[in-house]
């Protein structure tokens, strides 16, 4: 076994080695040995890595175009930055995603990578940084404080359409559903009462129709991460950025990515600003909220199967008990509800981190970026292992569901425009209190006929709206 080699860099703090096939160089390597947090890597988030190349990439071309950055050098990092984005060195991005530094080690990650790989393009060897430098040539005219916020904001764009795909062939799994359950007649129920009739496929497009609702608010606030504060460099000022280069480098990222990114009207504001964080997360956090909903509806509704609702059956993923024999659990229902708790304590620590700002920055950015990007990924997953693995696998117990019609005390309540509520209500309470049906008791009492009683029970009608005679 050869013996790993390795390269000596230097920084502010003094030399470090590093391994000499690396592409990351000395500050990235302090951040290997710094932060040892969690299991999560930047090299995790594809996306990631893309927007910061197309970051890389527009702050070039602006420089080159300029005439502030050696059009060979700069040609060079742009050619970097394509390799990157088209999938390449992406195992180079090793640090970890909590960090201090309000995310400087990100950013230099990147600088360093695009750097080392430039050098070769350009006949160099990594390390030699006089001929491309992670600071003065790649970083050139940026600062951490504007470079990795607008990487971490287009990262969440590219991401949300990921997620809203998942989400819409989520939502179809369950309108399919409908239709295939439109003639199923159940009890609808409120304050988890027998209520009134209902169809299966109702309650199914229901769930597809409160769901498609979230993709509206999703793209809604996804369109607020589109405000960058490039050019802004350290605090929004633009030092070391050179007049223009602000626009020019927003147009360019536009002109790379197709996407089109406009500049912060004010960017001292922008600089420090959170809210757009703060925006999208809640949008994640309302769909984590209306999903766990859902799933805890899925959950009542197969219930059982002997002593419960009954009235779904859920696809059997996995025995369900250690202990009870034949016991089968909604295992991908409870999983989603957990996916979705998680995804709404992540807003309440973005919520926590965007509020910790103070003066000219926010330093807590790398916790928001974690907790959005852990929130996007995990509500992908889970919509898809649901819809896969339960939705798309729902059968409806017909029989048992029209019996519980039949037999409840609900179906009352269509007798209310043609004898009162009053009368109706007493009705209800005998029923209660001897066992018997609504149906015999009206008959029993001679308050309709039985051809008008059978209209007036009918329970498809009771699923719509309908004339009806006194």
């Amino acid at each position: 076994m050869s013996e790993q080699k390795f390269r000596v860099e230097s920084d502010l703090l003094g030399e470090l080695q590093v391994p000499a096939d690396a592409y990351y160089g000395v500050q990235t390597q302090r951040a290997l040995n710094n932060y040892r947090i969690s299991t999560t890597k930047m090299y995790h988030y594809p996306e990631y890595i893309i927007a910061m190349a197309y970051v890389k990439m527009a702050a070039a071309a602006a420089n080159v175009e300029l005439g502030v950055l050696d059009p060979m050098i700069g040609n060079a990092i742009v050619e970097a930055c394509k390799e990157i984005v088209a999938g390449k060195l992406h195992d180079q991005f090793p640090v970890d995603m909590m960090q201090g530094g309000a995310g400087t080690s990100v950013n230099m990650n990147a600088n360093e990578v695009i750097a080392n790989r430039a050098l070769e393009l350009l006949g160099h060897n990594k390390g030699e940084y006089q001929y491309c430098s992670p600071n003065d040539h790649v970083n050139c005219a940026q600062s951490t404080n504007d470079a990795y916020p607008t990487a971490f904001r287009y990262t969440f764009f590219r991401m949300n359409r990921i997620l809203i795909q998942s989400l819409e062939s989520l939502i179809a799994s369950f309108r399919a559903k409908g239709t295939e359950f439109k003639d199923i007649i159940k009890m609808g129920r409120t304050q988890l009462q027998d209520a009134v009739p209902m169809t299966s496929g109702q309650e199914f497009n229901a769930f597809a129709n409160n769901l498609e609702e979230e993709i509206a608010n999703l793209n809604r606030n996804a369109v607020l991460l589109k405000e960058i504060n490039m050019g802004g460099t350290a605090i929004g000022t633009g030092l070391n950025a050179v007049p223009g280069f602000a626009e020019l480098c927003t147009r360019k990222l536009s002109e790379f990515t197709g996407d089109s990114f406009e500049k912060a009207p004010d960017l001292v504001e922008a600089t420090p600003d959170t809210g757009a964080y703060v925006s999208y997360s809640a949008a994640l956090k309302r769909l984590a909220i209306k999903l766990s909903k859902t799933c805890n509806d899925l959950r009542l509704l197969a219930s059982g199967p002997r002593c419960g609702l009954h009235e779904i059956n859920l696809p059997p993923m996995a025995p369900g008990s250690s202990i009870m024999p034949g016991k089968v659990n909604p295992v991908i229902p409870e999983l989603t509800n957990q996916v979705c708790f998680k995804v709404i304590g992540n807003d309440t620590c973005v919520a926590f981190a965007a509020e910790a700002g103070q003066l000219q920055l926010n330093v807590m950015e790398p916790v928001i970026a974690e907790s959005i990007l852990e929130s996007i990924t995990w509500l992908k997953n889970a919509m898809d292992t649901l819809r896969t693995k339960c939705i798309d696998g729902i059968t409806v117990n017909a029989k048992h569901c029209y019996k519980m019609v039949k037999n409840s005390i609900g179906i009352v309540t269509a007798l209310n425009p043609y004898i009162g509520y009053k009368a109706s209500t007493k009705l209800a309470k005998e029923a209660l209190e001897t066992g018997g049906s609504v149906y015999d008791l009206v008959l029993e009492h001679g308050i309709m006929t039985k051809e008008r009683l059978d209209e007036a029970l009918d329970p498809k009608a009771m699923t719509t709206s309908h004339e009806f005679i006194k």
